[in-house]
């Protein structure tokens, strides 16, 4: 991606995969419990001066009020910590800064990387900070994969479902019209093969190896009833028929010629647009702020998933989570601030998170109450929004994986989609890798 918009979605992830593929499994080293001086937030949005992204001076804003508005009002003060390389792999400072035993007092954190600092004990549970009603007002999806047992070890801050979204002008010129708009995965590889150009990508999906990459893949294999893991018995499914066919889909596109090998626009889908690149994309919500702040004029639209024959809509909705050191400062006040902040009952909470969902990112809320009180804002009746929003029911939180599991995945995708790999093949070979690894795995069950 472009260096301006390194903090998105897709390349923090990106640059996560590569940190967990040659990690361990557990976080080594402990904190600095009860040191002297204020509770640190590592984080990738702050402080306000991000160059000329809009859109991440405006989320850098929202963290800057969260933050002085706990201040204001607590003795125990928080300090954001910028990150710009929050997970590049060339400095993968969060991670490095467990294993030197000074971790941050806060922390962001995906379901990609959660079972990677749960299982090295550094997370505190959350859960006795928190009134029963507001953990009862957070979504199942959002809030799923950051439970273990009892207890809740991050508040999800958002949902983030994956969509097709689509160039009308793309349309028009290729003579294709509202009815062409692909409802199966033919029909998707159809109109994106006569969508496509020498110039232009009928479709985009994901073709860097990363975290990212997984989590763009994981819905093609859910909506035919398949999955890596079975969630009843714990163990490796990658040899299912639905597994193979989401495998054949991505292999599809690339020997159609009808998505390109590297992402168009070095992955901006507003300069991919704009500029005739690219027709059709798999994306999530955050590209709605993306177009409202860079080209507010550019006519696009959004449809669920396309889905194989017999299967069912299905997407995933990751997003980020507030997350506290054990080991930290002050873990007690960290919790309090993080539970003030987005997972308390207060008005203020409440209107903080629905300004953050309905304004400041553009994507879905993980709580019943911020959904309620985003129905009052000018943006609740934007149609991509609600494109979106229609979309929840059938929207899956992106599963929790070690880095093993991960990276067998991973593997297993490139070889198909890039290299003509056998689906099969590889999918026994990841399978035979996984259930190795599960044998002797003794940390939080794999959701």
């Amino acid at each position: 991606m472009a260096s301006q918009t390194a903090f998105s979605r897709r390349g923090l992830l990106a640059g996560l995969a590569a940190v967990g593929a040659g990690a361990a499994l557990g976080v080594v080293g402990c904190a600095r419990s009860g040191a002297a001086g204020p509770m640190q937030f590592m984080n990738f949005y702050t402080p306000q001066d991000q160059g000329a992204d809009p859109q991440l001076i405006v989320q850098a804003e929202w963290f800057d009020k969260a933050i002085a508005s706990w201040n204001a009002n607590h003795p125990e003060q928080v300090e954001p910590i910028f990150v710009p390389d929050y997970v590049n792999p060339m400095n993968p400072r969060i991670a490095t800064s467990f294993a030197a035993e000074n971790g941050p007092d806060i922390f962001l954190l995906s379901p990609g990387e959660f079972l990677r600092y749960f299982n090295g004990g550094v997370m505190l549970d959350l859960k006795p900070f928190m009134t029963p009603d507001a953990v009862a007002d957070f979504l199942p999806e959002a809030i799923g994969t950051r439970v273990v047992g009892d207890g809740i070890f991050a508040l999800p801050m958002e949902v983030e479902p994956l969509s097709i979204y689509y160039d009308i002008a793309a349309f028009e010129e290729s003579g294709l019209a509202e009815g062409d708009l692909p409802r199966t995965w033919e029909q998707m590889l159809d109109v994106a093969e006569r969508l496509t150009t020498a110039r232009r990508s009928g479709l985009v999906l994901e073709t860097s190896p990363g975290y990212y990459q997984n989590f763009t893949f994981y819905p093609w294999v859910w909506q035919g009833g398949g999955d890596v893991i079975d969630l009843r018995t714990q163990r490796a499914t990658l040899t299912s028929p639905s597994m193979l066919a989401a495998l054949e889909l991505f292999a599809e596109s690339i020997t159609r010629g009808v998505a390109s090998r590297t992402p168009p626009a070095s992955g901006e889908i507003v300069s991919g647009f704009k500029q005739g690149l690219a027709a059709m994309w798999q994306r999530g919500p955050w590209s709605i702020q993306e177009f409202a702040l860079q080209a507010p004029e550019h006519r696009y639209g959004i449809i669920p998933l396309p889905t194989p024959p017999g299967g069912q809509p299905t997407t995933v909705g990751g997003g980020w989570a507030w997350a506290v050191n054990n080991r930290g400062r002050n873990p007690e006040a960290a919790a309090r601030f993080v539970v003030e902040s987005v997972g308390s009952m207060s008005r203020e909470c409440i209107d903080r998170c629905a300004d953050w969902n309905g304004r400041a990112k553009s994507n879905m809320p993980a709580r019943a109450s911020v959904s309620a009180a985003m129905e009052q804002l000018p943006s609740f009746t934007d149609p991509a929004r609600s494109a979106v929003r229609a979309q929840l029911p059938s929207t899956r939180g992106e599963p929790r994986y070690p880095p093993v599991l991960y990276k067998a995945l991973s593997n297993t995708i490139q070889s198909v989609q890039l290299a003509g790999g056998d689906p099969l093949a590889q999918a026994q070979s990841a399978q035979s890798t996984i259930e190795s690894f599960l044998r002797t795995y003794e940390g939080a069950a794999l959701l």
